[in-house]
């Protein structure tokens, strides 16, 4: 039987560890290639732009897409557009979207209680607990959120399905895409090798342990400014770097709202790029937290 089946959980596979295994160790290698190939020189304009304009467009499609318009349907917006955050946040190498949305609903549903996927709490030493929460739990056999309990909405979308059978390409087109670009403007196999390295490896290893922060010391230290049934906490520092994620009590306190930053100091760069889409007519039915 399986022991997480009451919380609507489906046991991980030994296919999947080593998935996120590679996914997450593969950007590590990168990294420390990068650092090795530039040892003598800086990092130049062109490599360092790439990673930061990639950066921000999967990071807007894991924070915009995935996290609130999928995760939570805090605003609704054309089907073009759906594509797109969901192509964007696959490219960030978190894993299909559909299985991403499943187990953050589960973490909602459970959050740190028994059930969360990835709670730092739990009976766990502190540092074992963060680990756990941050990165260890796709790794271990803890349970992942059953799509059909957690995402049939995402499983009765045809477009979302095919973005989500198609991860696979979508990844490897965010890893090759600085590739072509440093060929392009920069000339050569040595342009197109630390362009990719870049904005590849070491952009996707950067995004991951940011989008993993949220999981793991936005539930562990930080400010509390609701009184929320969990111990999630705002990140101040974070949040710019997270596209306002770091708001993170904030939005467990109103999930469904579209704006994590409440206040006007609370800077929220995903919450900016809805109200963009908002003023131009591509979001309707956007979702806001009550006036304090």
């Amino acid at each position: 039987m399986n022991p997480g089946a009451e919380h609507g959980a489906l046991p991980i596979t030994t296919g999947q560890r080593v998935a996120n295994l590679l996914g997450m160790g593969l950007p590590a290698v990168g990294l420390v290639a990068a650092v090795v190939l530039l040892w003598d020189r800086l990092v130049g304009p062109v490599e360092l732009g790439v990673a930061i304009a990639l950066y921000a467009l999967s990071g807007f499609g894991i924070s915009v897409g995935f996290h609130r318009l999928f995760g939570h349907r805090s605003f609704d917006t054309r089907r073009p557009v759906r594509v797109v955050l969901a192509v964007l946040g696959s490219m960030a190498l978190e894993g299909p979207i559909v299985k991403w949305v499943s187990n953050h609903r589960m973490h909602h549903t459970y959050a740190d209680e028994v059930g969360d996927p990835h709670s730092p709490h739990g009976g766990r030493g502190a540092l074992a607990g963060l680990w756990h929460a941050h990165a260890g739990w796709t790794l271990t056999r803890s349970h992942r959120g059953a799509p059909e309990r957690y995402a049939p909405d995402l499983l009765a979308d045809p477009a979302i399905r095919f973005v989500d059978r198609t991860f696979i390409a979508w990844a490897l087109a965010g890893a090759l895409l600085p590739f072509a670009i440093g060929y392009a403007l920069l000339g050569g196999l040595e342009g197109a090798l630390t362009t990719f390295l870049w904005g590849g490896p070491v952009r996707i290893f950067a995004l991951h342990h940011v989008t993993f922060s949220i999981n793991s010391l936005c539930h562990f230290a930080g400010r509390r400014r609701f009184a929320t049934d969990d111990e999630s906490r705002n990140v101040a520092w974070l949040a710019p770097i997270s596209f306002g994620e770091a708001w993170h009590n904030n939005h467990h306190a109103y999930p469904t709202s579209a704006f994590h930053g409440l206040r006007r100091r609370e800077l929220d760069p995903g919450g900016w790029v809805i109200r963009l889409l908002e003023r131009t007519g591509l979001a309707w039915d956007v979702r806001r937290a009550p006036a304090p």
